[in-house]
C-alpha cells in the first residue's frame, strides 16, 4: 500500500473545518473520511493499517489527547496528527510524548499539513527506526545554558511570554533563543524539536 492509497480520518467538531480539510486532502489525491467527534470515530472502528488520523485537540465528549490515550490502550498504531491552537500547546506536547506523529499549530499552512500526513504515512508503512537518542543528545549538548533553559520551557509546553517571565528576559529574546535552538538542532518544526528532546531523555 502506498501513502496515496491510504485513508485519512479527519476528526473535528467544526463542520466547516471538516469540509475544508476534506477538500484539501481530496484535491491532493488523498482519500478522506470525516467524523464529528472522537467518540464517533471510535464507534466506527480504529482505522485500518496504513491509515492516518488528523484530529483537533479540543472537542466535546473526548479530546484529541484522550483519543490518543484510548487508541494506545487498544493497541492501535495508526499515526495521529494533532491540530492545536496556541493555548493548547501543553496538551499537544503531552500528546507528542504519548506517541502522536506530529502536531500543527493553528493557523497552519496547507502544505505543512499535507507534508505531515505524507511523512506519517511513510513512517507507518516503512517502520524504519529513528536515530538513536545519543545522536540527539549530542545535538542538544551544543546549546548554551540559556538556550537549554528556553528549550526546557518549550518542551514543558510553555508560551514564550511565560518562559520570558520565568527567566527574566523579554519575549523577543526568547524568540531569538528558540531560533538558535532550532538552527543548532536542525529541527524543522516545534513538534520535531520536542520529539528530538524526548528521544534524548531531555
Amino acid at each position: 500500500m502506498s501513502p496515496s492509497s491510504a485513508l485519512v480520518h479527519v476528526i473535528d467538531d467544526d463542520e466547516a473545518v471538516r469540509a475544508s480539510l476534506a477538500f484539501l486532502l481530496e484535491t491532493a489525491g488523498l482519500s478522506c473520511r470525516t467524523w464529528d467527534s472522537a467518540v464517533a470515530f471510535l464507534g466506527g472502528g480504529n482505522g485500518e493499517p496504513g491509515d492516518c488520523i488528523v484530529t483537533d485537540v479540543r472537542m466535546p465528549g473526548m479530546t484529541g489527547l484522550q483519543l490518543v490515550t484510548e487508541l494506545s490502550a487498544r493497541g492501535v498504531s495508526t499515526p495521529v496528527i494533532v491540530i492545536t491552537g496556541h493555548g493548547d500547546i501543553p496538551m499537544a506536547v503531552e500528546a507528542l510524548k504519548r506517541g502522536v506523529a506530529d502536531f500543527l499549530e493553528k493557523p497552519f499552512d496547507d502544505e505543512a499539513l499535507l507534508a505531515a500526513i505524507q511523512d506519517a504515512l511513510k513512517k507507518a508503512l516503512n517502520s524504519s527506526p529513528s536515530p538513536g537518542g545519543g545522536v540527539f543528545s549530542a545535538m542538544l549538548s551544543s546549546l548554551s545554558p540559556r538556550e537549554t533553559e528556553v528549550l526546557k520551557g518549550v518542551v514543558d509546553g510553555k508560551a514564550n511570554k511565560v518562559i520570558a517571565r520565568e527567566l527574566g528576559i523579554s519575549p523577543r529574546t526568547v524568540e531569538v533563543y528558540r531560533a538558535n535552538v532550532m538552527t543548532k538542532t536542525g529541527a524543522r518544526s516545534l513538534s520535531e524539536l520536542v520529539r528530538m528532546s524526548i528521544l534524548a531523555g531531555f
